[in-house]
């Protein structure tokens, strides 16, 4: 046999055996289709948690903004300059020593929403609210209000 004739056979053989069939495509397809069923769901409900546990924690930072407005100034912000206060000084407010959010802005919710400052307030001396993902009062799951008093 020549060299020549060799080299073809063997190339021959390697092209047949490399490459997967329709079979094994379809299965390989099937079995990441059937993870993906069981996966995807259980992180889209970690979406709506991770949510609302970014607003827990931005109501805690405005609540502390607050407070160290109140240090300085010797009361809450008031219901009608509401949280602007924290970061545009009111024009009868003594010992402003604000900004007192950080790059000067107030955070909107997760949802793209204001927060809702009530002073005073019905549950502490102010009220932070975020309605969550309906944005309506009440709800459950995602839809569950984020409060400063809890």
């Amino acid at each position: 046999m020549k060299e020549s004739d060799r080299s073809k056979t063997s190339y021959q053989g390697t092209r047949l055996i490399s490459g997967f069939t329709l079979i094994e495509l379809l299965i390989v397809m099937v079995i990441i289709g059937l993870l993906a069923a069981f996966v995807v769901p259980k992180l889209i409900g970690r979406v709506g948690e991770s949510k609302q546990t970014a607003a827990k924690a931005q109501i805690e930072l405005i609540s502390t903004a607050i407070e160290m407005y109140k240090l300085d100034t010797g009361k809450y912000p008031l219901q009608d300059t509401g949280l602007q206060s924290l970061n545009t000084k009111p024009g009868d407010v003594q010992n402003w020593k604000g900004p007192y959010m950080k790059k000067e802005k107030i955070p909107k919710d997760p949802w793209g929403v204001d927060y809702i400052y009530t002073y005073p307030g019905t549950h502490g001396d102010y009220d932070i609210i975020s309605y969550g993902a309906d944005g309506s009062d009440g709800g459950s799951g995602d839809d569950k209000d984020i409060v400063s008093w809890e």
